[in-house]
């Protein structure tokens, strides 16, 4: 429901009875309150607005009102309610209601009578759509009976899968324990294994390992979130499955408008029939709808398409958000804070002052990463081309217009149009050598665990500058980080003291997420004591020193961003298409077996070409 209006016949008023919300409200009486009722809806909406402006901006969830209607539970046409126009949403009329009581009274006097029906179109009070609430509740169909009707559902699609038990279902504890969810929320685990409620209950508890386990409160909150779980067993067939959730989630909603997140933690070739039948049988018509899905976004650039097309032909592109949540860390949202808002860096940022920019991630052998998955899909699937490729575009865009999700993903769109298609020249490819137990059973097969690239970005602030990458599994150590060398002081005069090898004086700005969370800037400075001897030192910043707060985890942050409807962050379809035009020429030539990626030993630095790949384009590793 967007607002209210009546319908033209008249019609006797009824008798409330009336719990604790709903006496705030007092309907209003005779038959001339069809045009009563439709002014001081809006009156309510914009005391509403006003009032709660600041907590509809954060979180989009409704307070609520119970109407509860004797014997017949029957409406009166007057007090029908009808969607008015994208102006007055369905918040802003259930806050209306919440706060405007008294308004609803106010004497006929001071309303001016006169108006008409094409007044009310002026003010867009629409008479015409008329959408009749339902508040009789529908028969008990679960054994459940939830303390208050929920505002926002969250169902989790694959709940008993190892994404669900390990990251997602802890992070949207440690939101609810943080507040950042509302306290009526639903949540709701689906899959095909046959458990109970109670059954995934036992299950999330098990497996919670989020970052508030030892905090007060922490066992009050959790069996708060816990008494809000559900479990819905999906069966064989996606449409029996989803009308089974909906049904679940309209029960748990009442019949209040409540907005839904489906958060898809189902494998690829899963994931368009669970796509489309949630489409056809989970959506809610009562609020917004929005779905997760999980990376890789397809296999080749054809099957990406076409899981897109799909994708588009039942639900809108903002309603879509592609999570990756190597995205979510700190070190990614900082890059644009410390570019745009310090005077010091944003000059600097161009071919003008830098001379090379790296993207480094690697980890150690990950146990945690499954042999078929990475098997199947690889580094360049898994890493390249949604992180590496989203952290250059984040880095190297130009200054968007607002901080609007819009304005941020149509400057990285043109970033990812601007890079130039791969010279297969410039590309190292990896595998990991099957010599020991810890290694997983992926290194039998031919798929890139390693892959380091130079890379080009043709448009007028970056022609000409590398952007080095390197990302591999099985290396010496978890490392993430953008490392930002400049150019050498045009004259130096200093040249002389840092002996031969002139990178020592190179100024370097290095973003640091991994081994530990910090910004450093390396600067020349003369060592104190008699004589001119130079040294190149680091001004640094350790988060772990400056800021004594928990880090939230990353699927933390994104989820958070879904909820408020923050999507500078997650891949638009266009971004996703021009990815994957950057990578299709390496991939197709691996599919075609002619080339043949270089073993390196695990807990080493990675294939030596890497190195030779670096010095061709006038750049050295860091490798601290």
């Amino acid at each position: 429901m967007a607002g209210i209006a009546v319908s033209a016949s008249p019609a006797p008023a009824p008798s409330f009875r009336r719990s604790s919300v709903a006496s705030r409200f007092s309907p209003v009486a005779g038959p001339s309150a069809n045009f009563r009722t439709q002014v001081c809806g809006l009156r309510c909406w914009i005391a509403a607005k006003l009032k709660f402006q600041k907590t509809l901006k954060r979180h989009g969830w409704q307070l609520r009102r119970n109407l509860e209607v004797r014997a017949d539970d029957k409406v009166p046409d007057w007090l029908r309610v009808t969607p008015l126009t994208k102006n007055i949403t369905s918040q802003d009329a259930r806050l209306a209601y919440d706060s405007g009581g008294e308004t609803a009274n106010t004497s006929s006097d001071t309303l001016d009578s006169s108006m008409d029906e094409k007044s009310l179109t002026h003010l867009k009070l629409s008479t015409s759509e008329t959408h009749p609430p339902v508040l009789k509740e529908d028969p008990v169909l679960f054994d459940d009976q939830p303390e208050s009707a929920a505002s926002l559902c969250i169902a989790v699609i694959g709940a008993t899968g190892e994404l669900a038990r390990n990251k997602v279902f802890p992070a949207l504890f440690a939101l609810y324990y943080s507040g950042f969810l509302p306290r009526d929320v639903g949540i709701f685990g689906y899959s095909r294994k046959t458990i109970t409620d109670e059954g995934l209950r036992s299950m999330i508890e098990a497996n919670l390992t989020c970052r508030v386990d030892h905090h007060e409160n922490c066992d009050e909150k959790l069996n708060e979130f816990l008494k809000r779980t559900y479990y819905i067993d999906a069966g064989y067939d996606n449409k029996d499955g989803m009308a089974k959730l909906n049904s679940r989630m309209s029960h748990i909603e009442g019949n209040c408008a409540a907005n839904r997140i489906f958060y898809l933690a189902v494998p690829q070739e899963a994931l368009l029939d669970v796509a489309l039948s949630l489409a056809d049988g989970a959506q809610t018509t009562q609020g917004w709808n929005r779905i997760i899905i999980e990376k890789p976004f397809g296999f080749t650039d054809l099957s990406s398409h076409r899981i897109t097309q799909s994708l588009l032909s039942r639900f809108e592109e903002e309603q879509i958000y592609r999570i990756d949540h190597l995205l979510g860390k700190d070190l990614i949202e900082n890059l644009t804070v410390l570019r745009f808002s310090n005077l010091v860096f944003e000059p600097l940022w161009s071919r003008t002052y830098i001379r090379n920019v790296q993207v480094i991630f690697s980890e150690e052998t990950a146990t945690e990463i499954q042999g078929r998955y990475f098997g199947d899909y690889g580094i360049i699937r898994d890493i390249v081309h949604s992180h590496i490729l989203q952290t250059i575009a984040l880095f190297a865009m130009e200054p968007p217009v607002s901080l609007d999700g819009e304005d941020i993903r149509d400057e990285k769109a043109k970033v990812l149009r601007s890079i130039r298609k791969l010279d297969l020249e410039d590309v190292v490819l990896g595998q990991l050598k099957d010599n020991s137990v810890k290694v997983d059973r992926y290194t039998k097969s031919m798929t890139p665990t390693y892959f380091a690239a130079a890379m080009y970005i043709d448009n007028a602030r970056w022609d000409g500058v590398p952007f080095l990458i390197k990302t591999g599994i099985g290396l010496m150590k978890n490392r993430a980080e953008i490392r930002i060398q400049f150019h050498h002081v045009p004259g130096n005069i200093y040249r002389e003291r840092f002996g031969h090898d002139i990178d020592l004086d190179t100024n370097e700005l290095i973003l640091r997420d991994q081994p530990e969370e910090a910004i450093l800037l390396k600067v020349n400075n003369k060592v104190p004591g008699l004589g001119l001897q130079l040294d190149a030192s680091e001004l640094n910043l350790l988060y772990r020193d400056r800021y004594h707060v928990d880090v939230p985890d990353s699927y933390e942050h994104l989820l958070l961003d879904v909820l408020d409807g923050d999507n500078h962050l997650f891949m638009r379809s266009d971004e996703l298409a021009s990815a994957w035009n950057v990578l299709t020429p390496v991939i197709h030539e691996i599919n075609q077996n002619r080339i043949s990626p270089e073993l390196y030993e695990a807990g080493g630095r990675g294939p030596v070409n890497a190195y030779y790949l670096a010095a061709k384009h006038g750049v050295r590793w860091d490798e601290d």
